[in-house]
């Protein structure tokens, strides 16, 4: 009797072993296959993402819209004309709410859509459930615009700081910054736009520019920097297919 026990005891300990490591061998074909979340986290919490996989030959184009109705469809318009489907939008809830044939129009182009929050305030000023309050707000603004969006937040005003990071992943959400900073906003002309991009394009960037009203110069510049970013060998990507399919880069915030 005592024997039947010690053998059923290895038989299970066996069994332990080997479910063990068929979940690690799943797990590592999982990555492999490139569905790894795009949340990097540290013994300091997560981090926020600004940069792909620089080996590789492609750039995302990243749109911020907090208002305005007179900007948004000419670069739209552009892309289209450039064939370019995969550009990511980080939009104002608030925008969104009254211009939803805008938004309608960035998804039916194969866009994708980041949350940029609801009111336009610095999340470093507010309480946490403030916080947690206007993304909410926003994620129900889309819903009911039936708009699908992605995990990737860019905070209003983007301001943030490491309790603003960690509340956005403690519901979901993948702080993504940039790599590049066309400055177009600050309107220093479109010759430098194209030059703040193009000079320092590299693989896995991410491009920061503007396509709310304050952004005069955008869609000027555009043409021109898409095509010298092509010369380079470079194509453009989501940012969803650019941190699904790499090395990302990222960096703490204090």
């Amino acid at each position: 009797m005592n024997f039947f026990y010690i053998l059923s005891g290895k038989k299970i300990k066996q069994a332990m072993i080997i479910l063990v490591a068929a979940f690690f061998t799943a797990g590592i074909f999982y990555i492999e296959k490139g569905n790894i979340s795009p949340v990097f986290s540290t013994e300091n919490g997560p981090r926020v993402i600004y940069q792909g996989e620089q080996n590789e030959k492609t750039v995302s184009l990243t749109f911020n819209i907090t208002w305005g109705d007179t900007k948004a469809l000419p670069i739209i318009d552009i892309l289209q004309k450039e064939g370019i489907k995969k550009a990511t939008f980080f939009l104002s809830a608030a925008w969104a709410e009254r211009h939803p044939d805008i938004v309608e129009r960035i998804v039916k182009d194969g866009h994708e859509i980041g949350i940029k929050g609801y009111d336009y305030k610095n999340y470093t000023t507010l309480e946490d459930a403030q916080i947690k309050k206007d993304i909410y707000k926003a994620q129900d603004v889309f819903k009911k615009l039936g708009v699908k969006t992605t995990t990737f937040l860019r905070t209003p005003d983007e301001n943030i700081d490491s309790r603003v990071v960690k509340i956005a992943d403690s519901l979901g959400f993948t702080v993504v910054h940039w790599s590049i900073d066309s400055n177009d906003w600050n309107n220093p002309g479109v010759d430098q736009i194209t030059n703040n991009v193009v000079s320092k394009v590299k693989g896995g960037d991410i491009i920061l520019f503007h396509a709310s009203d304050s952004a005069k110069q955008t869609a000027q510049a555009l043409p021109t920097i898409l095509h010298e970013v092509k010369k380079k060998g470079y194509s453009f990507v989501s940012v969803s297919d650019m941190l699904n399919n790499a090395n990302v880069k990222s960096e703490s915030i204090e």
